[in-house]
């Protein structure tokens, strides 16, 4: 009778289990990219880092992208009543704290980051710091 129930007490520890990990629905995920090739440098080296930085800062802009969603401006002239030139414009922005690679590589000439945030954190960590604008004629170095 003892054997009986340590057996059905098993079967019903296992049952508890979740067969598959729960998600955790306030992680957003990225992934960045950049061409190696299309990197200045004087060496492989050098263009392989310039590229690593540029997909870190791709996945930045798709974490961004998701959470505060795209601006986009669009224009289309007329002339003679004659559709002519279009442009469409996108930008993002917002402020990303607490996100962390979860892995970077290369795959064939590009070179490739995957970042994940998790929104709580980053929900806590916007209290303990001021958000300063960033100038428009600043150069970025990459």
């Amino acid at each position: 009778m003892g054997r009986i129930f340590a057996i059905a007490s098993m079967f019903l520890l296992v049952a508890c289990q979740p067969l598959s990990e729960m998600q955790n629905n306030n992680i957003v995920t990225a992934v960045g990219f950049a061409s190696i090739s299309d990197q200045r440098g004087t060496t492989e080296d050098e263009k392989k880092i310039r590229a690593m930085r540029a997909s870190k800062l791709d996945a930045y802009r798709e974490l961004t992208e998701q959470i505060y969603g795209l601006r986009l401006s669009a224009r289309a002239d007329m002339t003679d009543q004659q559709l002519g030139t279009e442009f469409t414009d996108g930008a993002v922005d917002g402020v990303i704290r607490g996100a962390q690679v979860v892995r970077s590589y290369v795959v064939g000439d590009n070179y490739v980051t995957e970042m994940s945030l998790d929104l709580d954190m980053m929900d806590r960590l916007k209290d303990n710091a001021e958000v300063h604008s960033i100038p428009q004629n600043s150069v970025t170095m990459f």
